[in-house]
């Protein structure tokens, strides 16, 4: 089992560079995330559509894409992730993905430099694509 985050899950999905990567790092593995992240994901898509980056229909696809992938959504205590967030300057939503995977002792998957600097930092593991 891993953790993943949205900055993973919208690579594979948006067909970015990294995406054929993250498919072969992450095969036959368990995924797991936190139960805020087809949240995040949501967002992610909306900020893009904003940005004139994805239309409408883009954007649809690539949620529905996010709904075949196998991925097994579990809480996280919120006072972790905010002790997490203060301690280490991230956003909510990273600090969520952050305590899931120190709380687990799972290795983390993910794009963004910010939050592998915090799980290096607080003893996360990384899964290197």
């Amino acid at each position: 089992m891993i953790v993943i985050d949205a900055s993973a899950l919208l690579a594979v999905v948006l067909s970015e560079p990294e995406r054929d990567a993250l498919i072969v790092a992450t095969r036959g593995v368990a995924l797991l995330g936190p139960a805020s992240l087809p949240w995040e994901i949501g967002n992610g898509l909306v900020a893009a559509l904003r940005r004139r980056r994805l239309s409408l229909t883009e954007a649809t696809r690539a949620w529905e894409s996010c709904g075949r992938i196998p991925l097994r959504l579990v809480d996280v205590s919120v006072g972790d992730a905010i002790r997490l967030a203060a301690a280490r300057g991230l956003y909510a939503y990273d600090a969520y993905v952050l305590a899931l995977a120190h709380d687990r002792k799972l290795a983390l998957l993910t794009l963004d430099g910010a939050l592998r600097r915090s799980a290096s930092a607080v003893g996360v593991s990384l899964l290197e694509y």
